[in-house]
């Protein structure tokens, strides 16, 4: 429904000035959107610049450490070559139940061998490496189009990442989550059912009243066949500017998805939901 600068003044007339602008944002709304109350958010990657994190501040504290090491191939054999297999492990029954944390520690030892400058590192130092994650910075419109959607919406991460995790990175990139979706309360990963349904029933609200928002095709696809509505908007630059993974499409609806947005980043996002 269209609302023109005459009926908005009769509005504001009658109903003040906050009608107004409430009014004005629902007809910039994209249509069938209206019922969304909760959107939750996937963070490695879509709301935290992970990989150039870890490089920055593994680099400054192994120049303090005296440690030589290539932290971008770190940082990629960790993530990329470990991270699914390790939640794997645990969704298949090869490992119990452990949050990401304590499989992240367990991966780091399992590639910390193949690289010569870290293989006799303290206790400690493993800890602190763990800990990267925990230090991550945003991306560079997150907080910014976090906060506007906070401002009507409850927002948190759906995150496979534990609670202490992500309650400390979001105190360090200053992330202003209304509450902390962590797959570690439904004690599944993504994209198990389990967790975007644990994030319905924990709200008390219906699945279409809830909204994923994420750069990865696959965790928006395991939302939306729970019901959930779902909002891409791509990070070319997650695996770096010379990764062959930079070919994530700007549309993603032309790659086989039908999302109910498609946006170009998180303050986009917003402005597509009305806010």
């Amino acid at each position: 429904m269209q609302i023109n600068k005459r009926e908005l003044l009769a509005l504001g007339a009658s109903m003040g000035l906050g009608a107004i602008n409430s009014a004005a944002a629902q007809t910039r709304m994209k249509p069938g959107l209206e019922q969304v109350k909760v959107i939750v958010f996937d963070t490695f990657g879509s709301v935290v610049d992970w990989r150039a994190s870890i490089i920055r501040d593994l680099t400054t504290w192994g120049a303090k450490e005296g440690l030589k090491a290539d932290w971008a191939k770190l940082a990629d054999d960790w993530r990329i070559g470990k991270y699914s297999d390790g939640m794997n492990r645990v969704r298949t029954g090869k490992l119990p139940w452990m949050n990401l944390e304590a499989l992240n520690a367990m991966t780091l030892e399992e590639v910390l061998p193949s690289h010569p400058g870290l293989r006799n590192l303290t206790k400690d130092q493993k800890h602190h490496i763990n800990m990267v994650w925990r230090r991550l910075d945003p991306w560079p419109d997150s907080v910014a189009g976090l906060t506007r959607l906070k401002s009507r919406y409850i927002i948190g991460p759906l995150s496979n990442g534990s609670v202490a995790l992500l309650a400390e990175m979001a105190k360090h990139a200053k992330l202003p989550w209304d509450n902390i979706f962590s797959c570690e309360l439904f004690k599944h990963y993504k994209p198990d059912p389990e967790t975007y349904l644990g994030v319905v029933k924990l709200m008390e609200l219906k699945p279409e009243e809830v909204m994923m928002g994420a750069a990865h095709a696959g965790d928006l696809d395991g939302a939306k066949k729970c019901g959930l509505k779902t909002a891409f908007f791509p990070r070319p630059l997650e695996f770096g500017a010379d990764s062959p993974r930079r070919a994530t499409i700007r549309k993603a609806n032309a790659d086989g998805h039908s999302f109910d947005i498609v946006a170009d980043n998180i303050e986009d996002f917003a402005k597509q939901m009305g806010v």
